[in-house]
């Protein structure tokens, strides 16, 4: 009997013990997930298009011809709200000089402010291979020039900088402008400024038609110049082109050329990564202040006398036109994660 007490009475303490045991046990934690690694500070954009007619500020740089662009532009956030960026892009055209093609360096900050997105920055326009056409030394009077008398200088290259300002007012609208300073616009010896204001309205998931999201975006801007260098002047009593027309000399020295208002309004479809944008644009320069402009190879007649092109041929290149642009727009983070 004493025995089985004594069973009893150890079975018991064992039994009481053992959550105290249970307690001094090592317990295996769950697995500890580990953190997330941190966003790269580093993106790149890029992209390319087709399009009907290259436009810049309402000029062709294309001869009213279709053109093809690409872009490539790394992107370093510093914080979440301060960019820089550096870019290369390049357009197919066709200038005056021969040139085919424009190539584009450019780079620039991007602060933001809440609601607020500036962007500032440098773009240099480099066209390779131009040839100099007719004009005064180096090229030399008369040097491959045009029957209509325009003349062209080989390099036309040139820098500006720029300030792009956007207020985000919301998630469909946005309102912006744009100011851009060069010193010599495409290499004319003429200061070149423009200014413009611009809106857009993005439609919200719920105004999408079908698989398509839209929006339509507007721009009015206006491009001032100065006075060219003697590479375009007037010579006096110089016959050019073919005719009776002579130059009165009166800007022996350079032209001022004719400052201009242009526009644009148009509807964009997007896509996942494609945007097909229908635009219509214009400018107010008269064919004969185009042609003193551009010098356009293409210009005929001699009805569009002005006093900066006496020889009165017109161009077609800042005429109101319509442009159909096809283009895919994509970043390495946020779509080819």
């Amino acid at each position: 009997m004493k025995k089985v007490v004594l069973s009893v009475v150890a079975a018991l303490a064992v039994s009481a013990a053992a959550p105290a045991f249970a307690a001094d046990m090592a317990v295996k934690a769950p697995p500890v997930a580990a953190p997330a690694a941190a966003p790269s500070p580093w993106d790149i954009a890029f992209g390319s298009a087709i399009m009907s007619d290259y436009i810049f500020r309402g000029i062709s740089q294309s001869n009213l011809k279709p053109s093809v662009a690409a872009y490539f532009e790394p992107r370093y956030n510093i914080t979440k709200d301060l960019q820089l960026y550096v870019g290369l892009s390049g357009e197919s055209i066709s200038f005056t000089n021969r040139a085919a093609a424009e190539i584009d360096f450019y780079g620039g900050v991007r602060p933001t402010f809440g609601p607020i997105a500036l962007d500032l920055g440098f773009w240099y326009y480099w066209y390779p291979g131009g040839q100099c056409i007719g004009g005064v030394p180096p090229c030399g009077v008369g040097d491959n020039a045009l029957i209509n008398g325009n003349v062209s200088k080989s390099n036309l290259s040139f820098w500006e900088v720029y300030f792009k300002p956007t207020w985000n007012v919301n998630d469909s609208w946005a309102i912006g402008g744009n100011v851009y300073y060069t010193d010599s616009f495409l290499n004319s010896g003429a200061w070149g400024t423009y200014g413009s204001g611009t809106a857009k309205f993005t439609a919200p998931a719920n105004m999408a038609i079908g698989p398509f999201g839209w929006y339509v975006s507007g721009e009015f801007g206006r491009q001032w110049f100065g006075t060219t260098d003697a590479f375009y002047g007037i010579p006096a009593g110089t016959t050019i082109g073919l005719g009776p027309f002579t130059t009165t000399g009166i800007y022996a020295n350079g032209i001022p050329y004719k400052s201009y208002n242009t526009w644009n309004v148009g509807l964009g479809l997007t896509w996942k990564v494609f945007t097909l944008d229908l635009r219509y644009s214009g400018t107010d320069l008269n064919k004969g202040d185009c042609n003193a402009f551009t010098s356009d190879f293409t210009a005929s007649g001699f009805g569009n006398v002005t006093a900066i092109n006496p020889i009165g041929a017109g161009s077609n290149w800042c005429g109101n036109t319509f442009i159909a642009k096809l283009a895919a727009d994509l970043t390495l983070g946020s779509n080819l994660k």
